[in-house]
């Protein structure tokens, strides 16, 4: 499943839904000004006639299993991390988070049982091992070798 594409569309269907003017071009029939072409032009479930519905019919079933409890598994791991701190920041804080929830919030954890888990969400784990630390989020031995997640620390 292309997650972003089914998520972009969902998000291009509210939007007409949401605008009356992009309603009226897509349902309606309406006049559009250069703009307004240019964005239903974009959309793939628009066609010369009418919303194309298999293509709303997919993205509703797809929809549906990314809210079930099976759609961890349709999003792939994170490859590269964002350069910009804060965004950095608030991504490492929250895979920690999730590994600790799963794993257990009061659970020391070794170092390689953490890079395991971080690995499941994040190839560079070191960054999000050194970011979570950095902020307070984990606190580690002094040798390096067992975390600790630190209630009340994550953002």
């Amino acid at each position: 499943m292309d997650v972003a594409g089914v998520v972009g569309r969902a998000r291009q269907v509210v939007s007409v839904m949401a605008s009356p003017a992009l309603r009226a071009a897509v349902f309606g029939g309406a006049p559009t000004d250069d703009r307004t072409r240019a964005a239903i032009g974009s959309f793939d479930w628009v066609t010369d006639d009418d919303p194309d519905a298999p293509v709303l019919g997919r993205t509703a079933r797809e929809l549906q299993r990314l809210q079930s409890a099976a759609a961890v598994l349709e999003f792939g791991r994170i490859e590269r991390m964002p350069v910009k701190d804060v965004d950095r920041h608030a991504l490492s804080v929250r895979i920690v988070e999730l590994v600790f929830e799963r794993l257990g919030r009061d659970r020391a954890m070794p170092e390689a049982v953490l890079n395991a888990a971080v690995g499941m969400f994040a190839a560079d784990v070191s960054v999000v091992r050194r970011d979570a630390v950095d902020l307070g989020v984990l606190t580690r031995t002094d040798d390096g070798s067992v975390y600790r997640f630190v209630a009340g620390r994550s953002a």
